[in-house]
């Protein structure tokens, strides 16, 4: 096989075949890269589905009987993310699980009787009041309803307290 001198390439060529290769290579990693940002703002923007909640808004959980629960007592419901406390003079309390600092998730941690933050060391009592701040506030609460026996907490809406009052206390 034999090449003709006008079909070979010279140095020059190939040099400007490779810089507008890379020219267009870098135009095109730009475009994709502008529209990545460009999709990323407008999913922030974007009014969606967000999984803020585990439970729809005005959902109602069922705890079961109020008898189930002995006095001075700390149930956790994760569905509903909160805690049932029944109280030592037998009255009900639903905790939220969110800690009022920074929202982690606070454990209770029944040797010491107390809910302790593993983030920053807020504790709080039983009732959800606060003992060791960083927390500015106590737990927040939420509805409960004893009917018939049986006690239902309202998760729909948290109710932010600055103390424990015996009013947010629900009795059989």
């Amino acid at each position: 096989m034999m090449i003709k001198k006008d079909q070979l390439q010279t140095t020059d060529e190939i040099f400007e075949t490779r810089r507008g290769f890379l020219k267009k290579l870098w135009i095109g990693l730009g475009i994709v890269a502008l529209l990545e940002i460009a999709g990323t703002i407008a999913a922030y923007l974007w009014p969606g589905n967000r999984k803020a909640d585990a439970e729809p808004v005005g959902r109602i959980i069922t705890a079961g009987p109020a008898d189930d629960f002995e006095k001075d007592s700390v149930t956790a419901f994760r569905r509903g993310q909160f805690y049932l406390v029944r109280l030592a003079d037998g009255g009900f309390m639903a905790l939220s699980r969110k800690c009022t600092h920074l929202g982690c998730t606070v454990p209770w941690v029944a040797s010491e009787k107390k809910f302790i933050c593993p983030c920053h060391s807020s504790v709080f009592d039983v009732s959800g009041a606060v003992v060791q701040s960083p927390a500015p506030r106590p737990l927040d609460m939420f509805a409960v309803m004893i009917e018939n026996g049986i006690v239902k907490v309202g998760t729909g809406k948290k109710t932010k307290r600055s103390g424990f009052d015996s009013s947010q206390v629900v009795y059989l």
